[in-house]
C-alpha cells in the first residue's frame, strides 16, 4: 500500500467521528463520578469558583474538561465567580465561559463574573479569601466588582461552596495549600491527562472532592451529563485512529509473511 493511502485512511478514521459520531459508550470512573456528584450535592444558588489555570499548548484537552464542567453549573442555576492564575489562559477561560453562559442564557454579574487575571498564586489565592475586590478591583471587562450582583453578594470565600481548578499543570495543589487549608473551602480538579496521575493521592486523601482526567475524562462526564460534546468526540476519533493503525499493522504484516512464502 503507498504511503499516501495510509495518511489518507488514517484521517479518514481522524476526522469522520468529528462530523458523524458514532455513539460509543463510556464507563465512568469512579473520580469523575464523585466529581459529578459533588456539584450535584450543591443547592441551586449556590456560587462556585472556576480557575482556569491552562496554557494554550493544552487547548484540546482543557476546552472539554471546561466545557463539560461549566455545563453542569449553569444547568443547576449554580453561579460562577470565575479568574484565571495564567495569562494565556484569560482570553481563553473567558471564551469558554461566556461560549457556555450563552448556551444557558445565563447574564454577566448576575449568573458569572469573570475576574480576570492576576501573577501571583500564593497572594491571588490567599487575597481572594479576605476579599475579592482587594485583589480585582475591576473584572476582565472592567467593571467594578462593587457595581455587579452577583460580587455584592459574593465577596469572598465564604459565599463560595466549591473551588473547581481546570488545570494543565501544578496549580491544583496551590489551591489546596492556601484555599483549602487556610480558608476550609472543598477544591475539586479537572486537569489533562498528563497530571492526572500526580493528583490520585490528592483525591484519595480527601483533599480534592473530585477528579477528572484528560479527554476521557471530559468524555465521561458528558456521558453523565447526557450530553455529547468535544470530549466524547475527540474519544472517538482517537478510538477510530488507533483502530485504524492496528488494522494498517496487522494488514502490514500479513503482506509481509505472504511475500516470504514466495521467497
Amino acid at each position: 500500500m503507498k504511503r499516501q493511502y495510509i495518511y489518507l485512511l488514517i484521517l479518514a478514521a481522524l476526522t469522520i467521528p468529528l462530523f458523524l459520531p458514532l455513539g460509543l459508550k463510556h464507563q465512568v470512573t469512579d473520580e469523575v463520578e464523585k466529581f459529578y456528584q459533588t456539584i450535584e450535592d450543591l443547592p441551586p444558588g449556590s456560587t462556585v469558583m472556576v480557575s482556569f489555570d491552562f496554557e494554550a499548548s493544552t487547548i484540546a484537552e482543557t476546552k472539554p474538561l471546561a466545557q463539560a464542567v461549566l455545563r453542569h453549573l449553569f444547568s443547576r442555576r449554580i453561579s460562577v465567580v470565575s479568574l484565571s492564575m495564567l495569562a494565556e489562559g484569560t482570553g481563553l477561560g473567558h471564551s469558554f465561559l461566556k461560549e457556555v453562559a450563552d448556551e444557558f442564557g445565563r447574564k454577566y454579574g448576575a449568573d458569572y463574573v469573570f475576574l480576570g487575571f492576576r501573577p501571583q498564586y500564593q497572594a491571588t489565592i490567599l487575597g481572594l479569601g479576605e476579599d475579592f475586590a482587594k485583589v480585582f478591583p475591576q473584572d476582565y471587562l472592567r467593571n467594578n466588582l462593587s457595581d455587579l450582583s452577583l460580587t455584592q453578594k459574593v465577596r469572598n470565600y465564604e459565599g463560595i461552596s466549591l473551588i473547581i481548578s481546570v488545570a494543565d499543570g501544578d496549580l491544583p495543589q496551590y489551591w489546596v495549600d492556601y484555599a483549602q487549608t487556610r480558608f476550609q473551602k472543598p477544591v475539586a480538579a479537572a486537569v489533562t491527562a498528563v497530571m492526572a496521575t500526580s493528583y490520585y493521592p490528592y483525591l484519595s486523601s480527601g483533599q480534592f472532592s473530585g477528579l477528572v482526567g484528560g479527554l476521557k475524562g471530559a468524555a465521561e462526564y458528558e456521558t453523565l451529563l447526557g450530553k455529547a460534546g468535544l470530549g466524547s468526540k475527540g474519544m472517538e476519533a482517537q478510538s477510530l485512529g488507533h483502530l485504524m493503525i492496528i488494522a494498517l499493522i496487522i494488514i502490514g504484516n500479513l503482506a509481509h509473511l505472504r511475500t516470504r512464502k514466495k521467497i
